[in-house]
């Protein structure tokens, strides 16, 4: 099961899909690149072929309408531990897309250490990680 809770799968995705989606957007600069990463994500944690642009579709749609994070952290912070670890490390791979992290993406990583509950030492491995891949 993808969440530790019983839950609207497709809508739990659709948030996460707008936390990424916040993510990719926070440097004004929404490439095709990060909707690559951000729907790969997807797929690897639970959604199908099928549902994909539509809850793409759908995480745009709340982030757009959402004023903050904590209307998306919530669904992750519910999840089991290996795939909030490949949501932190899209989340990084997203932000180190254009080869640099501007200090609100930074800001925003910060920020979800905490409302996600992830250990900073984990964070901070996790980022050093995917900071290799580019």
């Amino acid at each position: 099961m993808f969440f530790q809770k019983d839950n609207d799968k497709d809508g739990d995705l659709s948030k996460v899909a707008a936390l990424l989606i916040h993510a990719a957007k926070i440097d004004e600069n929404y490439s095709s690149i990060e909707e690559e990463i951000i729907k790969k994500a997807l797929l690897e944690i639970g959604a199908s072929e099928k549902n994909l642009q539509e809850i793409i579709n759908s995480g745009k749609k709340i982030e757009g309408d959402s004023n903050q994070i904590l209307d998306f952290t919530k669904e992750v912070k519910y999840m089991k531990e290996e795939n909030k670890i490949k949501i932190i490390e899209t989340l990084w791979r997203i932000i180190y897309s254009n080869y640099d992290a501007d200090i609100y993406e930074t800001n925003l990583m910060r920020r979800l250490t905490g409302l996600l509950y992830i250990d900073n030492k984990l964070m901070g491995d996790i980022k050093e990680k995917i900071k290799k891949e580019f």
